[in-house]
């Protein structure tokens, strides 16, 4: 972890990772976390594969991926994930928030893949963390 020499445990990696991808997450609730994901965090519908109940959404370069069904046994498979958002503006992020019903803590520094910065978490209608990442602010930028 924290490696970025290019050097894989069995050698050199012939990749670099440029940015994540892509998320897949079970929801419950398509509708809902349709209307969460496009109305409060601003991604687009960009895609559906309606044989499998798939819904894609665009989120910056990314994608978030909505398939129905519940949590796996341990009610997770993930931890969080995070999105870096622009501009971030604590007060009006967190009024905004609160229009949509999604409680909020004040925003800390975190650490992310362009260095340390504010971020908040939130979480989506099935309970899936969301971190709303802000940029670097100098201390430990990348």
């Amino acid at each position: 972890m924290g490696r970025s020499s290019g050097q894989g445990e069995g050698g050199p990696v012939s990749f670099r990772i440029r940015h994540l991808d892509h998320v897949v997450l079970r929801v419950r609730d398509m509708d809902a976390a349709i209307a969460f994901y496009t109305g409060v965090l601003g991604c687009r519908e960009e895609r559906r594969l309606e044989e499998i109940g798939l819904v894609q959404l665009r989120a910056g370069a990314s994608l978030i991926d909505l398939v129905p069904g519940e949590p796996d046994a341990s009610g997770a498979n993930m931890d969080h994930f995070a999105v870096r958002i622009a501009p971030f503006d604590e007060a009006g992020l967190r009024a905004w928030l609160a229009e949509h019903g999604i409680e909020t803590e004040a925003a800390l520094p975190r650490y992310g893949a362009e260095g340390t910065g504010p971020s908040i978490y939130i979480r989506d209608p099935d309970g899936n963390t969301v971190e709303l990442k802000g940029p670097p602010t100098g201390l430990g930028a990348a």
